[in-house]
């Protein structure tokens, strides 16, 4: 592999992919893409992105067309982490039906939770203590009060 193949692979990975810091401060700033959960109805109620829209992975052929008619919008799909490839043919349908800024939460919700930011369950909107294997915990950072 040469260094110009080694540039463009990390260019289109960096154009289709985004994790959950970048993803929580493009909501900070206004610039939110549509954040659509893949997952099964039961996994939502365990919880979910705030905001994120439910379209479980084999239902977006059929709803896509409703829920996302922009085509052109910034979308980014997730499922429950780095073992769950349903992103990944989230984000593969959507391409294959013309969706054209289609991109990947790395991580899932898995790392939304494990970085500590705000989840939404049946019991309302929480967050999880930031897992120092994912993020910098603060000094007298308690997570509960930031919900």
């Amino acid at each position: 592999m040469t260094a110009i193949d080694a540039h463009t692979f990390f260019a289109a990975k960096l154009a289709h992919e985004i994790d959950a810091a970048d993803l929580a401060a493009a909501r900070s700033s206004g610039t939110a893409p549509i954040v659509v959960d893949t997952r099964s109805a039961a996994a939502w109620d365990q919880g979910h992105l705030p905001g994120a829209l439910h379209i479980p992975g084999t239902h977006l052929p059929e709803r896509a067309g409703r829920d996302l008619p922009d085509r052109d919008a910034d979308i980014v799909v997730y499922c429950w982490g780095p073992g769950c490839n349903g992103a990944t043919k989230a984000a593969f349908t959507l391409s294959g039906m013309g969706y054209r800024r289609v991109r990947e939460l790395i991580g899932g919700f898995e790392y939304w939770a494990r970085e500590g930011l705000s989840i939404v369950t049946t019991r309302g909107r929480t967050r999880r203590a930031a897992d120092d294997l994912t993020a910098v915990i603060p000094t007298g950072f308690d997570a509960r009060a930031q919900a």
